[in-house]
This record gives C-alpha cells, structure tokens and sequence, in this order.
C-alpha cells in the first residue's frame, strides 16, 4: 500500500515521532497507519529501555486537585530543558490524576495503573516509555502523596514546579480561611518545616537534640547546671524552626501559624513538601566523556 508525504506527517502528529522514523515505519507497515504506529510504539519502548539506566535528577513536582482529592507527584527527567516543556508538564497531572483515580500505595503499584493516551488504554509504565521514545530522556515517578481531605485542600508551587507544597485544612472553605491556608502554604515553602506540631517530635529526636544544645552551651564555657537551663530556652528555638504551628508568620512575625490559624477559625490537619531533585545525585561529565562516548556510539 503506497503512502503520501501526509501520511508521514499525520503519523508524525500521532505519535510524535521523528519523519524519518515515521516514513520508515510506514514502509515497514506497507503504508498501514496503525500497523506503523505499532511499530513505532515497540520501538520506542526498545528506545526508553536503553535510556533506563540514565540518571534523571532534573524535573518538576506538581500539584492536582479535583474536589476534595489532592495529589504531589515528583516526576524527574535528565534535563532542564525538558522540564520546564508543556508535554513534561502534561505527563505530571496526566499520571497524577491517575494517582487521584487508583490510589496506588506506591510507584511499583502506580506503573501497572491503567491511563489513556490519546484514546488508548496502556499501563502507566507503557505510557512513560513511549513518552520517553518522544522525549528522548529517561522519565520517572520519584514519589507522590495522595490527600482525602474532609475539609479542603490548598498547594502552591514554586519556581516553575523546584518547590512543592500541599496542604490539608479542616474546617469550611471560608474566605479567610482559604486565603490563611495559601499564606501557609508560602510559609511552608520558605521555613521548609520538619513536623506539623511539637508533639510530633520523637523523643528520640528531642534527646538528640537537647544533648547537642547542652554540648554547645558547655562548650561555650558553661557549667553542666546552667547548660541544662539554657537548652530549655534553646529547645523553643528548635520548636520554631521545625513546628509549623510553633512558627512565626513570615509576613508578620508578631504572630505565630497557630494565631493565624485560629483567627480565621481553621485548623491543619496535615501537609506534604516536597523539593525536586533532593537527595539524588546529578549526573556530571566533562565535554570531552561526553564527546568520546558519542563517537564510541556512533563506531558501534
């Protein structure tokens, strides 16, 4: 079956593959537009596999809200520049709503998920492999989190999707209420809190703690007794930088979170924050590896 230029180009917009990988694809296909979509799909997951050991620290967090189910997802890639793309965008609420929709306990348990591409039904892992064959760079799901809340829900991203915040309130969705819950949401993007309240502070932690504040107040040339005191006033500070409700308000630091909280009649129930690419190492080559593996690939 003879095929046209549009064919090609019709192929092209299907599946967002290359032209040439389309015209060779349709001949293969004997010019049969789904057969060659097919085979443009299997050889784009035999693409994304090789990329699969590739290190992808770059990406976004993004936020989905629908009623009173919220979703965070960090979804990573190997650049910047894909990133901040409206198609990587588009993969992050697309699998989120899937996240919405499943509630899968973990990411092995999301990627056999079902999610519909352009009309089609695969699995969420199915779906990031071919992604990936348009893309050209590895795609994973780091994490996510998924809030029911009996109140409502409020997330802020910051940075074009570097920071991510999301918020479960209790209580009615009032004017000021709503607008308390986006001034926490900057507060948590900013102080970067640890725990909700002080009492969510192991004793562990707190032990820890107060011992490393007596070590430093003895080594400041206090005796035992009075180091002892003094980790009382200091253990405050600590509750102030990790407690949320224990926190001074950025916008005005004469009231704490909790002030704020119950002048607007509302209260936290939880809250998830998530800053992309922590904790996973970037990848780093010089020109001239980059350069010698380029050839070396193209000898082979």
């Amino acid at each position: 079956m003879a095929f046209t230029a549009k064919d090609v180009m019709a192929l092209r917009e299907r599946t967002g593959a290359g032209v040439m990988d389309c015209k060779k694809a349709l001949t293969d296909a004997d010019g049969d537009m789904s057969k060659a979509a097919d085979l443009l799909r299997e050889r784009g997951i035999a693409k994304a596999e090789k990329k699969a050991s590739r290190i992808a620290a770059e990406g976004i967090v993004a936020c989905h809200i629908e009623g009173n189910v919220g979703v965070m997802i960090e979804l990573n890639c190997e650049s910047d520049f894909v990133a901040k793309g409206p198609l990587f965008s588009q993969i992050a609420h697309e699998i989120a709503k899937v996240i919405m929709k499943a509630n899968p306990a973990s990411v092995e348990e999301l990627l056999p998920c079902t999610i519909v591409d352009e009309g089609n039904e695969c699995t969420v892992e199915e779906y990031l492999k071919a992604k990936i064959a348009v893309i050209g760079e590895k795609i994973a799901v780091r994490r996510f989190e998924r809030y029911v809340s009996k109140g409502f829900l409020e997330s802020y991203i910051h940075l074009g999707g570097k920071i991510g915040v999301l918020l479960d309130m209790a209580g009615e969705a009032t004017e000021a209420a709503k607008e308390v819950a986006h001034d926490v949401t900057l507060q948590i993007a900013f102080t970067k809190p640890a725990y909700l309240t002080k009492e969510e502070v192991s004793e562990e932690t707190l032990a820890r703690e107060k011992e490393v504040l007596k070590q430093q107040a003895m080594n400041e040339g206090k005796p035992e007794a009075i180091a002892e005191k003094m980790v009382l006033g200091r253990i405050k500070k600590y509750y102030e930088e990790n407690c949320l409700v224990e926190q001074p308000f950025i916008k005005d630091d004469s009231k704490k979170i909790a002030e704020l909280l119950k002048g607007a009649n509302t209260s936290i129930n939880k809250f998830a924050f998530y800053v992309m690419g922590e904790g996973l190492e970037k990848k780093s080559e010089d020109l001239s590896e980059e350069v010698a593996k380029q050839v070396a690939a193209m000898k082979n």
